[in-house]
């Protein structure tokens, strides 16, 4: 089963939350506490929503309590025009996450965008977090040249897309960022589009992602990483954005940092190859488990 669960982000943005498994026992004479299994919170990276982890989080479930939270301007998590979408922001919104759901100490997961808050969280309130596992994510600055390639990106976008169909083949095919067809981008992008009157259109506000991007692709991000005391694991895809370079130093500055790579994988490693995604991780939490 599906449960959403109502959670109240900074500034008072209403923020959904998706447990993807039958919600834990609670003991009634621990009010506020969850028996069992530990807790895991999923986050996915800008464009995505919480839906995207519904695979992993089920046979997380199986172990732990796992929870993927659609971020603010995402999904069905409030898209508010005067709201703000910084770090801060984004990193609060965990915060209130973790601590409303009783999810602490947990284990965070983050892709892209969500690895950056998983981080930045993890070295904000250690108490919080467990361990960590940041998905194709970089430490190191993009630049303004990143920016102004990805707002030609999203004015290419041919919306409203005809049918679902249409949005699989543009993404998965014809978009000019698309190397050779890669059925799983389509899906991953199809999982994001809505029905309008007049055709299919993206359930986020493309100038709310490029004000959410703007406020971390201008810095570096390797002190906040070394400020992370939990165990950690990088994961790359083999031809994702994230270099294998820089993945072994981002390894090396994390105090405890370990390393995994997923082959023929891009950036969306865990729609790519959802596998071989699942044996890169399955030890690194077995080991936080068991506090080997």
């Amino acid at each position: 089963m599906v449960r959403r669960i109502d959670v109240t982000g900074a500034g008072g943005v209403r923020l959904a939350a998706w447990e993807f498994a039958d919600p834990p026992k609670v003991d009634p004479t621990r009010a506020g506490e969850t028996s069992g299994a530990p807790g895991v919170l999923l986050l996915h990276g800008l464009m995505g929503r919480a839906s995207h982890w519904a695979s992993t989080a089920r046979w997380l479930s199986e172990r732990h309590r796992a929870v993927a939270l659609d971020q603010r301007g995402h999904g069905q998590s409030d898209k508010a025009l005067e709201a703000e979408y910084t770090r801060e922001a984004y990193v609060e919104d965990a915060e209130a996450a973790l601590e409303q759901l009783g999810l602490a100490p947990a284990v965070l997961i983050g892709h892209a965008m969500g690895a950056l808050t998983a981080w930045q969280l993890a070295a904000k309130r250690p108490d919080l977090v467990h361990g960590l596992i940041i998905c194709d994510m970089r430490a190191s600055a993009l630049g303004a040249a990143s920016q102004r390639e990805w707002e030609d990106w999203f004015k290419a976008w041919p919306v409203p897309f005809a049918t679902l169909a249409d949005v699989r083949k543009w993404f998965g095919e014809d978009d000019p960022w698309v190397e050779r067809p890669n059925p799983s981008r389509g899906e991953f992008y199809a999982e994001v589009m809505h029905e309008s009157p007049d055709g299919w259109r993206p359930v986020f506000e493309p100038e709310q992602m490029l004000k959410s991007r703007q406020t971390w692709v201008y810095d570096a991000h390797w002190e906040e990483l070394a400020q992370v005391r939990c165990p950690a694991l990088v994961v790359r895809g083999l031809d994702g954005e994230l270099g294998r370079a820089e993945s072994q130093e981002m390894v090396r500055v994390l105090p405890y940092g370990q390393y995994a790579e997923v082959a023929e994988a891009g950036h969306l490693v865990h729609y790519d190859q959802p596998e071989a995604w699942r044996a890169a991780i399955e030890p690194f939490l077995d080991g936080v488990l068991t506090g080997r």
